[in-house]
């Protein structure tokens, strides 16, 4: 599955395109978290990730990942469909009634790619420590891997995940935050202040390293790849990946606003307008 720097580059710019079309078609969803995270999800199933298709529930002898922050289902989705989990053509469907993709993921319509139903937030450290735990016991070498959102560890479930995995030495298991800065209400710091979350996550007993560009792919890439090498040694790990909302789009930049509103036209206009290509493959 593995894609060259450029192809990457070019795919995240499709992906940005994917995002905003999707919900500007049923004016819903989340474009900014989606928008900040697309090269995450680039490095990820273009270069890092070890996993098969046809997609299997059971993941066996392959990587593992699990979104924990549902709500950006528009990036998850078109990256699972540019890599061939399932038709481009489907992305249409987003958010409608009796499609397979809903605005937050499910599992009962078993759309390929997705191993857990995400909406409720706080909840998929715990599921991926779960798998990674079982991996262990089967004998499985593979990796495990999980997108959080800053804003979701403010839930306290997480807290209770992070304490089990290294205190069982869960260490085929790799988590990353999207350190935006920003939530649904406003910025982190003013809803509830996160406080050093590196020195939190370490005190926890977490390798945690930290990348500061994580809308540079290249970067991105990097530290998922440093963060596989410090598997297998006894602590989970952890990486704080600092991204922009809605990067790629000036005008969603910079604020919590776009975290679940959708462009109309004439914002899609500007968008698309900014993101160019010199083949562009839209659904």
């Amino acid at each position: 599955m593995s894609k060259t720097i450029e192809e990457l580059k070019s795919l995240s710019t499709q992906v940005r395109r994917d995002i905003l079309r999707m919900v500007n078609a049923v004016n819903s969803g989340h474009p900014g978290g989606s928008l900040g995270c697309t090269e995450y999800f680039a490095a990820l199933y273009g270069k890092v990730m070890n996993y098969q298709l046809p997609f299997t529930m059971e993941g066996k002898n392959e990587d593992l990942f699990f979104l924990s922050n549902g709500h950006i289902s528009p990036v998850f989705y078109s990256i699972l469909a540019r890599f061939g989990f399932f038709e481009v053509s489907e992305l249409a469907t987003f958010r409608k009634l009796g499609t397979r993709l809903q605005g937050h993921p499910t599992t009962h319509d078993h759309l390929p790619g997705v191993r857990i139903a995400s909406g409720s937030l706080g909840q998929g450290l715990s599921v991926a420590i779960g798998a990674a735990v079982a991996k262990k016991m089967d004998k499985d070498d593979s990796l495990v891997y999980v997108l959080q959102g800053d804003g979701e560890l403010q839930e306290g479930q997480n807290w209770e995940a992070f304490m089990f995995a290294a205190a069982k030495k869960v260490d085929n298991i790799i988590t990353t935050i999207d350190y935006n800065g920003r939530q649904i209400d406003g910025d982190t710091e003013d809803v509830l202040d996160l406080g050093n979350l590196h020195a939190k996550l370490e005190a926890f007993g977490w390798v945690v390293l930290e990348e500061k560009n994580g809308n540079d792919l290249e970067a991105v890439i990097a530290i998922l790849e440093r963060a596989k090498t410090e598997t297998g040694k006894g602590k989970p790990v952890a990486i704080m990946l600092h991204t922009e909302m809605g990067f790629g789009v000036d005008y969603m930049m910079g604020s919590h606003a776009w975290h679940g509103k959708a462009p109309n036209a004439e914002q899609l206009e500007n968008a698309l307008g900014q993101l160019t290509l010199d083949e562009v493959t839209d659904y």
